[in-house]
């Protein structure tokens, strides 16, 4: 007896798996900066067509994730020191007002939260896992900003995270942490002091100072 045919995936949903996919992985920094990537390539990593493909990469060019070539290479991005710098002013704008948006919901449930994700980027630390590291510092930096209840500040904070990366993959190897960033410590002191200033102190220096390793 035949099998019934398999049922396809609509395309739809195919490409929005690719595009969520691919943006994870370069959000989190599984990709370094320069690497190539082609359209062949990603449908035999997805199982999908050329077409769900094509559409995840033009979606990701138009937030500064991938890059695209007058001759069509696709690539993750190489940033200039010019690029990092204006996106680094970004993430110290944003991420200031969001944290600040953020203290008066501070509950005692968040900052254990955070607490406990600190200690989840302790443990990548130790295993020198990189990528482990940026997942779990961008999920710290989330969780306190969900409080802040202002989804288009946090949706345009993410798409610089998203621009950022590959870089921040390369800025990994020059940190060589060995524990978690004191900026993370200050931060939850001061949620806990519920201490504005010091909140807004402790997260623009802990966005920034990362950065200006990669402009010296």
């Amino acid at each position: 007896m035949t099998p019934p045919p398999r049922s396809t995936e609509p395309a739809g949903a195919a490409h929005d798996r690719v595009y969520r996919s691919l943006r994870g992985q370069i959000m989190h920094g599984e990709m370094a900066p320069g690497v190539a990537l082609t359209l062949r390539g990603i449908g035999r990593q997805f199982d999908v067509s050329m077409t769900p493909a094509r559409e995840a990469v033009r979606r990701l060019a138009a937030e500064g994730a991938l890059t695209i070539s007058s001759s069509g290479r696709v690539s993750t991005p190489e940033l200039s020191n010019e690029r990092i710098e204006e996106l680094g002013a970004l993430r110290a704008l944003l991420e200031v007002e969001l944290a600040s948006r953020a203290l008066p919901r501070a509950h005692i449930a968040l900052i254990d939260r955070l607490q406990v994700i600190n200690g989840a980027m302790a443990e990548v630390i130790a295993r020198h896992d990189a990528v482990g590291y940026i997942r779990t510092n961008l999920e710290f930096h989330r969780t306190l900003y969900l409080r802040a209840q202002a989804p288009a500040m946090l949706a345009m904070c993410e798409t610089v995270w998203l621009q950022l990366g590959p870089t921040m993959r390369k800025l990994y190897g020059r940190l060589r942490r060995t524990e978690v960033p004191s900026g993370h410590r200050l931060i939850v002191a001061a949620l806990r002091a519920g201490d504005e200033p010091g909140l807004r102190l402790a997260v623009r220096t802990d966005v920034t100072q990362g950065l200006r390793l990669l402009l010296a």
